[in-house]
């Protein structure tokens, strides 16, 4: 293998299993996290115990999916914008067939746009079936441009991306329209397995939430963003499947949601850009192709159901890592401990990659 195809091995270890039901999958799996940050394996896997002893597991509801790219035109004024974009907007069946021209599998289901002095922003919105969609995207939007520079009058070429999508980017766009799978997971945890598992209350739990979730992130200037550290169980979820990692910008918005119900804690995350795939760039390396078929994304199906099975079993893990490190948050020193404790032991264990 030359220097320029090496594989750089990150440590990975299937954690679990957690239980998830909802309106994509109702199952109970491991699922594989690699990452360098050791401590993040028992956590996520104290988060898939809680997930077993609820009555429902998580439950995983996805809530859309759209996959976009925006295209930059500069027209000769305000008024022409205007008129451009409302004539983009009444011809969309037609561009419908540009995009199906492009792909198999693309389809555009959506057209919004936004006028900036003489500058009309447009942005496209695709489903993808299985893949991720950044290219197919960038490809059927290639197309719709040629075809508006053709056939708009007083529009001319900007850019093929305005960032206005928005891509690897934390915006609010992206936080109140979505980009990728939109998905919520809901648990409900009985006060016994607060008590006996996460050592802690449903109350304490609530009040951190928003002390430090919604009122620090609001004091930091957080942008559509109320969580703990998605971040982490998103990037060591996305190299272990084979995903773009530098999608958990996007990716990591999201706000998470506790309430004391009696003594029983209903927690709750939303992540409205989860931006997974089952085909494309990355599959084809061994270990991913062994994980996304362990996970069952590599079933015969409709085009887009692995894709979706992936999202869900991606959210599911993110709520297990954000409900056991808030658990441990409510308690003085917990945390620092579990990570000497771990990061310790792990130095002389054996890791598989």
């Amino acid at each position: 293998m030359t220097e320029a195809h090496a594989i750089a091995g990150v440590p990975m270890r299937w954690v679990g299993p957690l239980r998830i039901s909802g309106n994509v999958a109702d199952t109970e799996t491991q699922v594989p996290l690699a990452t360098y940050e050791s401590p993040l394996w028992p956590s996520v896997g104290r988060g898939a115990k809680v997930s077993r002893l609820a009555e429902k597991g998580i439950v995983a509801t996805l809530v859309d999916e759209r996959m976009t790219r925006s295209v930059l035109v500069e027209a000769t004024d305000a008024q022409t914008a205007l008129t451009a974009a409302r004539t983009i907007e009444a011809r969309i069946d037609e561009l419908r067939e540009v995009v199906r021209g492009c792909s198999r599998f693309a389809e555009l289901i959506g057209i919004r746009h936004e006028i900036n002095a003489n500058l009309l922003f447009i942005r496209f919105e695709f489903s993808t079936g299985d893949a991720s969609g950044h290219n197919m995207a960038t490809l059927a939007s290639d197309a719709l441009l040629a075809r508006l520079l053709q056939t708009v009058p007083g529009i001319s070429y900007g850019s093929i991306s305005g960032n206005y999508c928005t891509d690897k980017k934390a915006t609010a766009i992206n936080g109140i329209l979505g980009r990728g799978k939109n998905v919520v997971t809901e648990l409900l945890v009985p006060r016994d397995v607060v008590a006996d598992v996460l050592h802690t209350t449903a109350a304490k739990i609530v009040e951190l939430n928003i002390r430090k979730n919604l009122l620090g992130t609001l004091l930091a200037g957080g942008i559509r963003s109320a969580n703990a550290h998605y971040a982490n169980m998103l990037l060591a979820f996305y190299l272990a499947t084979g995903q773009d990692a530098a999608n958990i910008i996007e990716g990591s918005q999201g706000v998470v949601m506790a309430e004391d119900r009696d003594g029983d804690l209903y927690f709750a995350c939303t992540l409205p850009n989860l931006i997974v795939g089952t085909v494309g760039n990355g599959k084809g390396l061994g270990f991913v192709e062994t994980n996304l078929t362990r996970l069952g994304c590599r079933a015969e199906g409709a085009p887009g159901e692995n894709a979706r099975r992936l999202a869900v079993l991606a959210a599911a893990t993110v709520l297990c890592g954000e409900l056991s490190l808030l658990a441990a948050q409510t308690n003085p020193g917990e945390l620092m401990r579990a990570h000497v404790q771990l990061e310790r032991d792990n130095k002389t264990a054996k890791v598989g990659v």
